[in-house]
């Protein structure tokens, strides 16, 4: 039993100065918890409500969702919430996800390369469409080890997916096809920022000079923190996770294209 609850349980018959003294515990640290008790069991509450909804999203991606994935989540129902609460409660409650990104890297900063400000801040929300993007890459497994790559262009307003391109390589022009998708769709993105992470791709001169041409604000993230791209990387993982169905990797480069366009079009 906690020993200030055991002095809050006693302290009318044997008082609070001599419980504290044989429990060895300060009283001004007996009445700070007493005191703070109403503002404990209210985090508790809201802990516990947490928890319920995390247990929830976890359970829906099949297990695959870790931390920026659930925190981007949380973030899409307009609750401001920590990644740090969210790994301190799948800790508490025994959850794991999977990292699917980790299997094969697309994201490889270039030192020398011109980095944007980070313009959006882990705020994934826009007040209005076709005025904050985010982009990304993701692989796409083969059979025999080969890969195919994903990049996409979502819209901060609509949640929806506004440009996308599928290669086999990850050059710039991934990246530039997939932006240039975007505005056909759109019509224009003139002033519209488009929040990436540090991938050599998103830091190269191609794709600066093909977001200048369309109008479009970059906006970076920390090098290295999955969490300040969270809502692609929970996009990438529905993606793969309802296209393969359990699969290790497609057969080939035609079913995989055939699989992804039908998902990335339903």
């Amino acid at each position: 039993m906690n020993r200030f609850q055991f002095v809050a349980d006693h302290q009318r018959r044997f008082g609070v100065k001599r419980l504290c003294t044989i429990l060895n515990v300060a009283r001004s640290s007996f009445y700070y918890w007493r005191n703070t008790a109403t503002a404990r069991a209210a985090r508790q509450a809201a802990d516990a409500k947490l928890a319920s909804r995390i247990r929830t999203i976890h359970h829906s991606s099949d297990g695959t969702y870790d931390v920026p994935r659930i925190t981007a989540e949380l973030r899409e129902d307009a609750a401001r919430i920590d990644h740090k609460r969210v790994a301190h409660l799948m800790q508490a409650i025994g959850l794991v996800g999977l990292r699917l990104r980790r299997k094969h890297r697309t994201t490889t900063a270039d030192p020398a390369a011109a980095k944007a400000a980070d313009l959006i801040g882990r705020d994934f929300t826009a007040a209005a469409v076709n005025t904050r993007y985010v982009g990304d890459i993701t692989y796409l497994p083969l059979s025999g080890g080969k890969f195919l790559y994903l990049a996409t262009v979502i819209d901060l307003a609509s949640r929806r997916l506004t440009g996308w391109a599928i290669s086999d390589h990850m050059r710039a022009e991934l990246v530039t096809d997939a932006l240039a998708a975007a505005e056909r769709c759109r019509g224009s993105l003139t002033g519209a920022v488009l929040h990436t992470d540090h991938g050599a791709q998103y830091t190269s001169r191609a794709f600066a000079d093909a977001c200048r041409q369309a109008g479009v604000i970059q906006s970076m993230s920390a090098v290295g923190s999955s969490a300040d791209n969270a809502l692609a990387e929970s996009f990438n993982a529905t993606c793969k996770r309802e296209t393969l169905q359990g699969r290790g990797a497609w057969a080939d480069e035609r079913e995989a294209r055939l699989d992804l366009f039908r998902w990335l079009h339903h």
